[in-house]
């Protein structure tokens, strides 16, 4: 149960007609709750599965919350945090407060988690100067998020890679296949492809399909420590607010 003076927290997230989609943010939830048993969390979903959104903030309304913290299960601000999550939060009970939270990433935690699951999946610290990193998302048509991939990518390659390039499920280039060829033909002694996604679906099957000719795959991140950590870093962020400017 969240302490008086905390708002609910409330995981969006985009849904799935792939069960692994919201079992995989089922687990994250849980983990957040683990983490912080002082704040109520509940999970929303904008299309797909159930609850909704709108019917998660109507019955907290019901039962007489009057402030949540609602936090987008993304990992750049694309099309949903810029007007499908706005539309639907703009729609909620009039005597609820909502406070949008900004998404999860960037963040060096991320990249940790990144590192974790290349780990797991069989790499070691040592083989960092050796291997090139293909970092897989889902892709968007929104710029700004495309931007924001590369920054990783570049951000990431200055850690020990041999190299660290970015690619894209969809909409934008280049695929994972091309540039685990371009770490190939750079002379990287091991190609591996660390998908930038939080739960499994069909983009993220893309990814692994185009991963065939690397020599490592990791995870999707998931219920990672690291995920849930951002979660709830937001939303302290969001809940606490912003000290008005001091006038001299």
């Amino acid at each position: 149960m969240s302490a008086p003076d905390r708002p609910v927290l409330l995981v969006i997230a985009h849904g799935s007609r792939d069960p692994r989609h919201a079992a995989t943010v089922h687990a994250l939830v849980r983990r957040v709750r683990a983490l912080r048993p002082d704040v109520r969390v509940e999970t929303g979903f904008l299309d797909f599965n159930v609850p909704s959104v709108r019917g998660v903030l109507e019955s907290l309304e019901t039962e007489g919350v009057r402030d949540v913290v609602a936090l987008p299960l993304l990992l750049t601000r694309a099309f949903h945090a810029k007007a499908d999550i706005p539309a639907v939060l703009a729609d909620a009970p009039p005597r609820l407060r909502v406070r949008q939270a900004e998404v999860l990433g960037p963040s060096p935690l991320l990249l940790a988690a990144l590192e974790r699951r290349l780990y797991e999946a069989g790499l070691a610290p040592a083989d960092r100067s050796s291997t090139g990193v293909v970092l897989a998302s889902a892709g968007s048509s929104d710029p700004e998020a495309s931007a924001v991939i590369a920054d990783i990518a570049r951000e990431w390659r200055h850690t020990g890679w041999c190299a660290v390039r970015p690619a894209f499920a969809s909409a934008s280039l280049p695929r994972t296949e091309d540039a685990v060829r371009q770490l190939r033909e750079l002379g990287c002694a091991r190609v591996a492809v660390a998908p930038y996604v939080l739960a499994p679906g069909f983009l993220p099957d893309r990814i692994a399909r185009g991963a065939a000719g690397a020599d490592v795959l990791a995870d999707v991140l998931g219920p990672s420590p690291e995920v849930a950590r951002v979660l709830l870093e937001r939303y302290d962020a969001a809940r606490v607010p912003v000290p008005a400017a001091v006038v001299a």
